[in-house]
């Protein structure tokens, strides 16, 4: 019970020399199947983040961007365009290869955000691409006795997230607390349970972790207590682990290093986005 690993982000810059911090695939904290990285951008300082992530390929998995501040415009190989602001959702499933970029849309203030790279089952790996974008307003709400909880992925209180994926169980959602709220959260046992606090601190199970801190989580019990003594935001990150092997190279996520030289060899020949 209670938390089994702590870790903090590393800064790292990606895209075009956009500065982030990596949470999920640093050198000491690899992949939480199934989610395969997961990145922090935060700043307001426009040489930071202006240059953004430029056409760039993708194949075997999905990319799920949540916006704090700040606007993010994507466009892919297929024909998808959207902008996604505060409290929006880009949603992409990669599979078999697409291209896309994702460039800011402002030239100052706040930019601050997530991308969560979440892995597919081999069986799907190879499906045609799908792009979803969830304005803020249409991400469901659960109004809890001293905050809310934003839900991306999963179920509670009989509300529905709007992300999902076939044969897997997700559970993602932002938990925003006031100053001096306890809650008890009664949520289902995943086989990877992780909490990353993006704002202020909060108490998990009685133990602290600070902003910036991921917490790997071990819970036994139906439900998870969370104390926050200011006001503190949190991203949950739950799911099922796929159980299969991973080989990565970059933008690419198969099961095999034979897999990963082809989708090299089909992205060299522009064969990537094919079916």
């Amino acid at each position: 019970m209670g938390i089994v690993k702590r870790v903090k982000g590393i800064a790292a810059q990606d895209g075009a020399g956009v500065k982030l911090s990596r949470i999920i695939n640093q050198p000491t904290f690899k992949h939480q199947d199934p989610f395969l990285m997961l990145d922090e951008f935060r700043s307001d300082d426009p040489d930071d983040y202006i240059a953004g992530f430029p056409p760039h390929p993708h194949r075997g998995f999905c990319t799920l961007t949540y916006m704090l501040a700040g606007q993010m415009e994507h466009e892919d190989s297929v024909g998808n365009q959207g902008l996604v602001g505060a409290g929006g959702v880009q949603w992409m499933k990669a599979a078999r290869g697409i291209i896309h970029a994702e460039m800011p849309k402002q030239t100052d203030g706040l930019m601050w955000g997530f991308q969560l790279w979440i892995n597919l089952p081999a069986k799907y790996k190879m499906d045609e691409p799908e792009w979803f974008d969830y304005k803020t307003d249409t991400i469901p709400e659960v109004e809890l006795q001293n905050g809310i909880l934003r839900l991306i992925a999963g179920n509670y209180d009989d509300k529905q997230g709007p992300v999902s994926l076939p044969e897997q169980r997700l559970f993602i959602a932002d938990l925003r607390l006031n100053e001096k709220a306890r809650e008890q959260l009664a949520l289902a046992q995943h086989t990877t349970q992780l909490m990353y606090v993006y704002q202020g601190a909060l108490l998990l199970d009685g133990e602290r972790v600070e902003r910036g801190e991921l917490a790997v989580l071990d819970r036994q019990a139906a439900t998870l207590d969370v104390t926050a003594d200011q006001d503190s935001g949190a991203m949950i990150l739950m799911g099922d682990a796929l159980g299969e092997s991973i080989s990565q190279y970059g933008p690419f996520v198969m099961n095999t290093p034979e897999e990963i030289e082809q989708a090299i060899r089909d992205y060299q020949q522009g064969k990537l986005t094919q079916g």
